[in-house]
């Protein structure tokens, strides 16, 4: 073999080790910050997928989320880890602070991060899946629930290294563990009470991710946090389970009471609007399709506010239901555009004065009513245009004022394109 082709395969060689060994090292700098403190539900799911696409917008090169959660959806929950399963950028979930708990859903979504830490003072585990009214009964049905879940949290932990066993153990047995004890049995990867000393913690670890090991390079971390808007934390309310059923029972009661009393319109109008929410919660009805009819509501009511006297309540439920699906307008997961919350609140405001402009003028003329009569043209002057002649000494005339035609009365004689003042006024007649 000639010497410039051993130098060729050498340098060809040496290329792909430094091209290698550059893949498998991770510099970690930015990080993106998103706190979960609630259940798991579809709004949890939201949250986070708009976390990950914010974090490829700012080019993060790591996600920590701060995870203290009693549980949730079992759909909800293999949505996100197939966020985290997807990420080309490591996922840190960090149970804190002191008292929290990745229990049931939150200890599923655990066993999927590329590090695991959890504070002093916290636990995870009690992943068995129940149902909202207790555990699933002892049948087939259970028996397909915990093995499927089983296997998939234990496929994670062996990927991750960790203790595939014991995390098989938090969904059949309904084990817990406290943060110290889950480091001794390698279910966590290290104990971690301050968010400043997380980048010597995890520096020069080597994790797996997309199949490849690769190691973590850290020497200080930027932190950029992403918290949940009102629009989500609104959505995270109405999306718990306990919540849309009560929200549901609300609406179907003040249906039924609209169809026994019906004519005041406000019972049925507020119970739609109560059902839309539960339908939401329910993933009954699509977000953006609830969210339109809930925008649409809303100015069924303004206009419904026309004709029924609701003392405002109509109008109130209006606005709620306009702001509410403003808010969950283009909010899943395939959603690219997203209205501005600026707009919405602006545009809310500027209905709210309108609706309050109305009720001052209507609540202004409801005290005067009796007082005065409406359009008035006692004192006003107006011009004779035509002369009718004499009934019993009564001279007759057309007169225009303001525009209008009008007839007049008076013991005067005017001739044509005099000025008169008007002196009474009756439904149909001036007197001058």
């Amino acid at each position: 073999m000639k010497t410039y082709q051993i130098l060729l395969i050498l340098t060809i060689s040496l290329f792909s080790f430094f091209k290698e060994t550059k893949a498998q090292d991770i510099h970690l700098n930015k990080v993106l910050e998103l706190n979960i403190d609630s259940p798991i539900t579809p709004a949890t799911f939201n949250y986070i997928s708009q976390g990950f696409k914010r974090a490829d917008k700012q080019n993060s090169d790591a996600i920590l989320v701060k995870l203290n959660t009693p549980g949730g959806l079992v759909s909800t929950t293999k949505e996100i880890l197939s966020l985290i399963g997807e990420s080309s950028i490591p996922i840190i979930v960090w149970v804190t602070p002191e008292g929290s708990s990745a229990t049931s859903a939150g200890a599923i979504i655990a066993s999927a991060a590329h590090i695991l830490l959890m504070s002093e003072g916290t636990n995870i585990g009690a992943a068995t899946p129940i149902q909202m009214t207790g555990d699933i009964e002892k049948t087939d049905v259970r028996s397909k629930s915990v093995n499927d879940l089983k296997a998939l949290v234990q496929s994670l932990a062996q990927t991750r290294g960790r203790n595939a066993t014991l995390f098989g153990d938090m969904i059949e047995k309904a084990s817990s563990f406290e943060a110290n004890l889950a480091k001794k049995e390698n279910l966590i990867d290290d104990i971690l009470n301050k968010k400043e000393d997380l980048s010597s913690l995890i520096n020069e670890r080597v994790i797996h991710i997309q199949g490849e090991d690769r190691k973590i390079i850290s020497e200080s971390i930027n932190y950029s946090v992403y918290e949940m808007d009102l629009g989500q934390q609104l959505l995270n309310i109405f999306a718990n389970p306990n919540t849309a059923y009560v929200l549901f029972l609300i609406g179907a009661a003040l249906i039924y009471l609209e169809f026994q009393a019906p004519g005041g319109l406000i019972a049925g109008s507020v119970g739609t609007l109560a059902l839309l929410l539960a339908a939401i919660g329910f993933q009954v009805l699509p977000l953006n399709f609830g969210a339109m009819a809930l925008i649409i509501l809303g100015f069924v009511l303004f206009i419904i506010e026309i004709y029924v006297t609701s003392y405002g309540i109509l109008s109130l439920a209006g606005l709620g239901s306009f702001v509410s699906g403003s808010l969950f307008l283009l909010r899943t997961e395939d959603s690219y555009i997203m209205i501005s919350q600026t707009l919405i609140y602006s545009a809310a405001l500027a209905i709210a004065f309108f609706l309050m402009l109305i009720g001052y003028v209507i609540v202004k003329d409801h005290k005067n009513i009796g007082k005065m009569k409406f359009n008035s043209q006692v004192g006003e002057s107006a011009t004779i245009i035509a002369l009718m002649g004499n009934e019993s000494g009564i001279n007759k005339y057309q007169v225009k004022l303001h525009g209008e035609v009008w007839n007049l009365e008076s013991s005067k004689d005017y001739k044509m394109g005099e000025a008169v003042v008007i002196l009474e006024q009756t439904e149909l007649c001036l007197k001058g």
